[in-house]
């Protein structure tokens, strides 16, 4: 059976690749996107996770012509790096709200179906920052530390119901935001990865695809890190 997927944030980068793996595998995708267009073969549907009514008319879209989502890919995200000093209340909120708020307002609207349909797979997208930190990232590492705490309270609550619900934390990866760094920043970088590389999208994207499997599907509140070791023992 062909199972409709979301994955939020999927028209770049990481978001792109998890999308295209979905749809390479037979799955039915819908992606998120506030421009743009996601990947060939994805339903894309224009919506702002910081916006309930624009995410109510994206699953209406959704259901409609796909189907219910059974597999949510929470990947939608921004960054606001300053040092703590620095920051803003604005920059700190903002990233907080689409990160973390976003990923709830997600969250809640599609496990209704989840529920109905006793299956879910629930994956969300956090980072190696989130339990390694990072100097200028208090806001980000924050949001994405949270997500853990998510998945786990979600799996004890519909761990019942058929659903899962893991975080996928990503280490550096080859993407328009790491090649905009400097080569003496993306050498310093890979000398803290034991693997000595960025990763490539992909392979951030098939762990995902592999958790929405039934091959996973005795995996729930876990976080499964794809950052070549750089964040090992946290």
């Amino acid at each position: 059976m062909s199972r409709t997927v979301l994955v939020t944030g999927g028209n770049r980068g990481i978001g792109k690749a998890i999308a295209e793996e979905f749809i390479a595998a037979g799955y039915k995708v819908a992606v998120t996107v506030r421009s743009g267009e996601g990947p060939a073969g994805a339903l894309s549907v224009k919506a702002d996770v910081t916006d309930p009514a624009s995410l109510d008319s994206a699953f209406a879209e959704i259901e409609e012509k796909l189907g219910p989502v059974e597999i949510l890919v929470a990947n939608a995200g921004i960054t606001r790096d300053t040092l703590l000093m620095r920051m803003t209340d604005e920059e700190f909120e903002e990233v907080i709200d689409t990160n973390l708020n976003g990923t709830f307002r997600v969250l809640k609207r599609a496990t209704k179906s989840m529920i109905k349909g006793k299956y879910g797979r629930v994956i969300l997208i956090g980072s190696v920052v989130a339990l390694l930190g990072s100097p200028g990232q208090v806001n980000y590492s924050a949001s994405k530390s949270a997500l853990v705490g998510m998945a786990r309270s979600l799996t004890r609550e519909l761990g019942g119901r058929g659903i899962t619900a893991n975080v996928v934390a990503p280490g550096f990866i080859d993407t328009d935001m790491t090649a905009e760094l400097s080569e003496e920043m993306q050498a310093d970088y890979k000398k803290r990865i034991p693997a000595g590389r960025f990763a490539a999208p992909a392979e951030v994207a098939k762990v995902v695809r592999w958790l929405a499997s039934d091959e996973a599907s005795y995996i729930s509140g876990a976080v499964i890190p794809v950052d070549g070791g750089m964040g090992m023992g946290h």
